[in-house]
């Protein structure tokens, strides 16, 4: 019996103005408009423990924006200006708004420049969602 590798799905690329809350599995080209470092923590003492660094980037496309949670290696790629497909990326909510990020199933990577102009009027991550319990009625 030949054991056949699984085949790899396409990636079907979606917009901005798309995203969801609570949805996950997204692969999408975006313009990195801003980063701005939140947190950098580095431990001098143990070698083996790696510094860890978050950036929020305001990152869009011609539907809109969206601030993405860049993590250590990601940050160093969301420079101002560039073009990134994030591949595997979820929505993670954030006091109420949405932020995109990519975990360790995820990538990150740097690519073509982009010919769309991002639509910066859009922002989602301004949107704010509160969570409604809903009861089932029997």
């Amino acid at each position: 019996m030949a054991s056949s590798k699984p085949s790899m799905r396409k990636p079907v690329f979606v917009k901005v103005d798309q995203l969801k809350p609570g949805t996950s599995g997204h692969t999408l080209t975006v313009k990195v408009l801003e980063s701005k470092t939140v947190l950098q923590k580095g431990r001098a003492a143990s070698a083996h423990l790696r510094q860890t660094k978050i950036a929020e980037c305001l990152v869009g496309d011609e539907t809109g924006t969206i601030i993405f949670k860049a993590r250590n290696d990601q940050v160093d790629m969301m420079k101002p200006g560039a073009t990134v497909i994030v591949r595997n990326a979820k929505i993670d909510m954030f006091k109420g708004s949405m932020r995109l990020a990519v975990d360790k199933w995820g990538r990150v990577e740097v690519s073509e420049p982009a010919s769309f102009i991002v639509k910066e009027d859009n922002n989602l991550s301004l949107v704010e969602y509160e969570l409604v319990n809903v009861e089932v009625e029997e």
